[in-house]
């Protein structure tokens, strides 16, 4: 009896084997398939090639929006020169690592390109003039998130409050037993904060 199922199982492999390899017009089932796969992979690679290539540093300032402001002051940061050599490049703050989240942020980053056509912060002065406005809308997407790029590298867990200065021990220690964001205290740390912020933008 036991044998009899075996034969059943492999006789339905057969027919299924038979039915890939028999022909479709003048192609086989089977070879569909595997073009379809090679195509596939080949298709995804290049797709996800083309994303993190559009996550480099190289591409966000190759823009002179971008390389003229911000990335100039980002410079003159810890982000970008310190005693250890580690440097948090433009997607490590503004790109989620996870596939999700960050193919929304690239879905939400083609309003960026509108404006680069139109010419919104084309000159040192309409990105002045916008610049809260870009501020305001990136804190509040960082604060939607927990800051949870910052969390890549830096969490209340692994912190050593007791090796840091007294001011910022506090802070940490009050910003975790309250539940507190990165954000909400460390806005400026890259970039020069915007002219205009009120107290609620201090929040």
């Amino acid at each position: 009896m036991a044998g009899d199922g075996d034969e059943g199982k492999g006789g339905a492999l057969a027919r299924l084997w038979a039915r890939l390899r028999r022909p479709s017009g003048t192609v086989s089932v089977l070879t569909l398939l595997v073009v379809g796969i090679g195509a596939g992979v080949i298709l995804w690679g290049g797709f996800n090639t083309v994303v993190e290539a559009t996550n480099t540093e190289q591409f966000c300032i190759s823009c002179h929006e971008m390389r003229e402001n911000v990335y100039v002051e980002y410079q003159k940061t810890i982000h970008y020169t310190n005693r250890t050599g580690v440097r948090a490049v433009c997607a490590d703050c503004h790109v989620p690592k996870d596939w999700t989240h960050k193919m929304i942020r690239k879905v939400q980053a083609t309003r960026e390109l509108y404006g680069k056509l139109v010419g919104s912060i084309d000159t040192r002065e309409k990105f002045e003039a916008k610049r809260l406005e870009l501020a305001r809308s990136e804190w509040a997407r960082m604060k939607a998130s927990d800051s949870r790029e910052c969390r890549n590298c830096h969490s209340f867990a692994s912190m050593q409050t007791d090796a840091q200065k007294p001011r910022a021990q506090k802070a940490h220690e009050l910003g975790q037993r309250d539940g507190q964001t990165c954000i909400v205290c460390h806005k400026g740390i890259a970039h020069q904060k915007p002219k205009g912020m009120t107290e609620a933008d201090e929040d």
